[in-house]
């Protein structure tokens, strides 16, 4: 199967309601990596003298959302890129993908999101993209326990294909009964940020991926100003390994498809 990943030169321009002028916060700072109120310094002030580097020209953060089947990945993508919900949506045939260009901070910047397949015989096929993701998406059902389940299994087959100090990581659990204190613990062990979205409703999609696309631009912006070794002396530029944030997303009602 071939995918064909447009240039940067026909890209779209950034939609009015894709401007980041600030940190979008974590849905809850109990079960969060990352909980500052405010961007890193040294990004902001990259951004008002316009060092950014690649990122604004040609950097593009890929996405990857998996999942077992029938949870809500698609349904999800299309609730932000297209704000639409279809129920009788067809199972996701090995993998596509959507492009969402945001402005954040006065600089652009372009999120790749992949949607995979969750049946088992396209995993092979699937799983060859995975390669090159900064973000892992992982989607669960509320009212599937199994599919919180398999969560830890869809990140290691991603994690095959990405270095693990270079991927943010998110979860997103539950709202309600034992699936939500399951899903927290989970987050806690694997270091992730919990979020409770519905592709149904629309509730915090939006918050959701503003996140998602001002945390990627944010390692990408300090990944730009340590290469360029645009610092003063003194100064200790560090990426955080260990922030990595896993979203796995969930949807409130079982009519959501995949």
């Amino acid at each position: 199967m071939s995918v064909r990943v447009p240039s940067m030169s026909v890209l779209p321009p950034v939609r009015r309601d894709r401007v980041i002028a600030q940190l979008p916060q974590c849905y809850s700072k109990k079960a969060a990596v990352q909980t500052k109120d405010e961007f890193n310094f040294k990004v902001k002030t990259a951004c008002q003298e316009q060092r950014t580097g690649t990122v604004g020209r040609f950097k593009i953060a890929k996405v990857i959302v998996v999942g077992d089947l029938a949870v809500g990945k698609t349904c999800l993508i299309n609730r932000f890129c297209k704000d639409a919900f279809d129920k009788n949506y067809k199972a996701t045939i090995g993998v596509d993908f959507e492009m969402e260009r945001f402005e954040v901070l006065g600089v652009p910047f372009s999120l790749q999101l992949w949607d995979t397949a969750g049946q088992e015989r396209f995993k092979c096929i699937a799983s060859t993209y995975y390669r090159g993701a900064q973000t892992i998406i992982i989607v669960f059902d509320v009212n599937d326990v199994a599919s919180l389940g398999h969560a830890r299994q869809w990140l290691e087959d991603a994690l095959k294909e990405n270095d693990p100090t270079n991927v943010q990581l998110f979860l997103s659990p539950a709202q309600y009964s034992q699936i939500e204190q399951d899903a927290i613990k989970l987050a806690e062990e694997i270091k992730a940020e919990y979020w409770a979205l519905s592709s149904l409703t629309g509730e915090n999609v939006r918050a959701f991926f503003f996140r998602v696309a001002s945390l990627a631009f944010e390692v990408n912006v300090l990944a730009e100003i340590e290469k360029s070794g645009s610092r003063h002396i003194g100064d200790v530029i560090k990426i955080n390994s260990n922030s990595n944030s896993l979203y796995a997303t969930k949807k409130k009602q079982s009519n959501c498809c995949q």
